[in-house]
């Protein structure tokens, strides 16, 4: 399971144009759900996700995670970050998970940020999404378990 983190001052996802998932200052999260990924992945995973330090303290270091931060998290799934890109000019999607068991696991990490206390919006899976985001720093980081 594969999330890319990005710091952020603001993120939204929109639908169809209907806002449909926004937050201010936190975390947008890009999720992937690889095969052979399930919930303990998922619940650790979005543990690492809660608790990287890339908020700045009083003394400008990347000492806080986004709860200490007053942060909130947006999730939205991407399916492209599970992609082979090693061959040819064309990525290959065999290591993502089937679309079904993908949704169960992005829905099983969404609501263990909830559940975390985290304020968590969330994309719709499967849909064309608009993502817009102003990154702060620019800081984003690749996540991995």
């Amino acid at each position: 399971m594969i999330a890319l983190i990005q710091r952020v001052t603001h993120a939204s996802v929109m639908v169809d144009n209907q806002l449909i998932g926004e937050i201010g200052a936190g975390l947008l999260v890009l999720l992937g759900v690889e095969r052979g990924d399930d919930e303990q992945k998922a619940k650790r995973l979005c543990d690492k996700v809660l608790g990287y330090r890339v908020f700045s303290d009083e003394e400008g270091k990347m000492n806080l995670n986004v709860r200490q931060s007053g942060g909130s998290v947006l999730v939205v799934s991407q399916f492209t970050l599970a992609a082979d890109t090693q061959k040819g000019m064309r990525p290959g999607f065999s290591r993502g998970a089937a679309p079904d068991e993908a949704e169960r696991l992005y829905t099983h990490f969404s609501d263990a940020c909830r559940a975390s206390g985290i304020t968590t919006a969330t994309g719709c899976f499967a849909a064309d999404m608009q993502v817009s985001l102003l990154n702060d720093g620019p800081v984003t980081f690749w996540l991995q378990v």
